[in-house]
């Protein structure tokens, strides 16, 4: 990168630590995303256009730098089927979640989901190299991100492995965050997480933040703001849609937006790691949905108000009990908590003896 180019990069990201800021929020993370070149961890990315193909952008390209200083998730890696495989996360979801862990400069710090190293190296420019530990399970994600932290001046430890097992030498850690989507917090993370330690993470397409106790225990509640980050890579079954067509199917009352926005967050937790989609006729009017889980179970809703459900979970029937227990309007996130302890792990609505579902 030229020097022209250096300064650039530097007036972007005083610029963009001061529109992380607006508002009149005060934070220590701010001065990191201002230390940090982000260029370094996104050389290119992939954006889409207007017929969904995917394209790459790179430092060459006109509004490239305009860009990687915008307040914009970015992908980074897509796999042969062109589906994104790795990101890097929403700079202001980013500065909420480090926000949230409530660290101070020499706490121990382990991160599950090292991606591109840019939350590392941030964390590091606050925390220092030496207490940021972190992991990815693709070892071609952590070769690249070594070679964009080799640019900068900030060396956390990092390596490829199950991010759920930890890294039990670097322990015990004050703080715990991860940057891809959980359904539970791995138990390996709490035995290795100091009494007072902070956690934040992902849970379904919330945000959880909870607190350790003495042995091993956690509570907490979900930030407000919604989170969609790359989930952790599971094996799973395709949508039996062949299946659930073949069903008689039912009369149903809930709409199908329903499923694809007011009742979403709620569904992720009630559902751990359920997909869905939507079909639309060719002036683009909402005509079915459908959703699955990775053991195979699928559910569909047609606009005529018929649904069908096959497999060993029934999908619609969980659908329609939250719809029924959240009537009216979008439930909000901060409504909801989560609890560990030595019966398991929940996810509850309004207390803990409210509503719950298994995580």
């Amino acid at each position: 990168m030229s020097d022209t180019n250096e300064l650039t990069s530097a007036a972007l990201r005083a610029r963009f630590a001061a529109a992380l800021g607006e508002g009149g929020l005060q934070s220590r993370w701010l001065a990191a995303f201002a230390d940090v070149p982000r260029e370094h961890f996104v050389p290119s990315f992939y954006q889409q256009d207007g017929q969904g193909r995917w394209y790459e952008v790179s430092e060459s390209d006109p509004g490239y730098l305009e860009t990687v200083y915008s307040d914009t998730a970015l992908t980074t890696q897509l796999d042969a089927h062109g589906v994104p495989t790795s990101s890097s996360s929403e700079p202001r979801l980013m500065l909420t979640m480090l926000d949230a862990l409530d660290a101070e400069p020499g706490h121990r710090l382990f991160e599950l989901g090292l991606g591109t190293g840019y939350n590392a190296a941030v964390a590091s420019s606050l925390l220092g190299s030496d207490n940021v530990v972190s992991v990815d399970v693709d070892p071609e994600l952590v070769r690249r991100a070594r070679r964009h932290l080799e640019r900068g001046r900030y060396r956390p430890h990092v390596f490829a492995g199950d991010g759920a097992e930890g890294c039990p030498n670097r322990a015990p850690y004050d703080r715990v965050i991860a940057t891809a989507a959980l359904r539970r917090i791995p138990p390996a993370l709490l035995q290795q997480a100091r009494t007072g330690a902070v956690v934040v993470a992902p849970i379904g397409f919330g945000i959880a933040k909870g607190v350790v106790s003495e042995g091993g225990e956690v509570s907490g509640r979900f930030l407000p703001v919604p989170a969609y980050f790359m989930p952790r890579r599971l094996p799973a079954r395709a949508p039996d849609f062949a299946g659930v067509e073949a069903q008689a199917g039912r009369t149903t009352s809930v709409p199908m937006t329903d499923l694809l926005e007011r009742l979403r967050f709620p569904l992720s937790l009630a559902l751990p790691g359920y997909r869905s989609c939507s079909w639309r006729d060719d002036e683009g009017e909402l005509t079915g949905v459908g959703l699955w889980t990775e053991d195979g179970s699928t559910a569909t809703a047609h606009i005529s108000g018929r649904a069908r459900q096959t497999g060993p979970q029934r999908l619609w029937d969980a659908v329609e009990e939250l719809a029924a227990l959240f009537p009216d309007g979008v439930p909000a996130r901060e409504d909801f908590g989560f609890t560990v302890d030595s019966a398991g792990q929940r996810a509850w609505y309004g207390q803990v003896g409210g509503p719950s579902w298994a995580m």
